[in-house]
C-alpha cells in the first residue's frame, strides 16, 4: 500500500536528539599543587611545632624529677622522725620505770630488813609491817598514785568493780557498803578498779 507509513530510519534520526556530553562537564577541575614557598612555609611550621613540643617534654620532665626529689626528701624526714620519736618513746618509758623502780626499792629494803630479824616480837612485826605500809604510801604519793574506793562513797562503775550487792538501811541508794580490793588512780587514767560491795 502506497499509503503506509514507513518506520523511521535510526541512521536518519535527529542527530540533536543524542548529543555528546562535553568533557569538561563531566571531569572535576585539578587541585592546584601547593608552590615552593607554601611547602617550605609548612615545613618550617611542622618543625617549629615538633621543637614545642620537646621543650614541653622536656620541661615536664624536670618538673617530674623535681617533684620526685621532693617526695623522696620528704618521705626520708618522716622515716627519720618516725625512728626518732619511737626511740624517745622508749626512752621516756624505761626512764618512767626506772624512776618508779627507784621508789619502790626502798619499801623492798625494809621489808628485807624485817625478815632478816631473827629474835622479835608480835608487836615489833606489827610496827615494822605499819612503817613500811606508810613508806609505801608516801613512794604512791610521790609518784602521783591516789587510793580510790571506801566505805560510803557513791558507786561509780568508771572506778569501781562491785563484786556483790546487799539490802542495808545503814547505807543510801548505790552506796559503797564494804571494800575488798583498794583502787588506784593516776590523774585520769585508773590503774586498778577498787573491788567493793554495794548497798540498796
Amino acid at each position: 500500500m502506497e499509503n503506509e507509513k514507513k518506520p523511521p530510519d535510526p541512521e536518519h534520526e535527529n542527530p540533536a536528539e543524542e548529543q555528546p556530553v562535553a568533557e569538561s562537564e563531566t571531569t572535576a577541575p585539578k587541585a592546584e599543587e601547593p608552590s615552593k614557598k607554601d611547602k617550605k612555609a609548612a615545613k618550617k611550621e611542622a618543625k617549629e611545632a615538633k621543637n614545642a613540643a620537646a621543650e614541653e617534654l622536656k620541661k615536664v620532665k624536670e618538673e617530674f624529677e623535681t617533684h620526685k626529689q621532693q617526695y623522696l626528701r620528704v618521705l626520708a624526714e618522716y622515716d627519720n622522725y618516725r625512728k626518732r620519736t619511737e626511740r624517745e618513746k622508749d626512752a621516756i618509758y624505761s626512764t618512767a620505770t626506772a624512776d618508779a623502780v627507784k621508789e619502790i626499792l626502798p619499801v623492798a629494803d625494809n621489808l628485807d630488813r624485817a625478815l632478816s630479824q631473827e629474835n622479835c616480837s608480835l608487836e615489833q612485826l606489827q610496827d615494822g609491817l605499819k612503817m613500811v605500809n606508810r613508806q609505801f604510801g608516801e613512794m604512791l604519793a610521790k609518784l602521783g598514785v591516789k587510793e580510790m574506793g571506801s566505805v560510803g562513797e557513791q558507786f561509780d562503775p568508771t572506778r569501781h568493780n562491785a563484786v556483790s550487792h546487799i539490802d542495808s538501811e545503814d547505807f543510801g541508794e548505790n552506796e559503797i557498803s564494804a571494800v575488798y580490793q583498794k583502787g588506784y588512780i593516776l590523774g585520769d587514767k585508773v590503774v586498778r578498779h577498787a573491788m567493793v560491795q554495794v548497798a540498796n
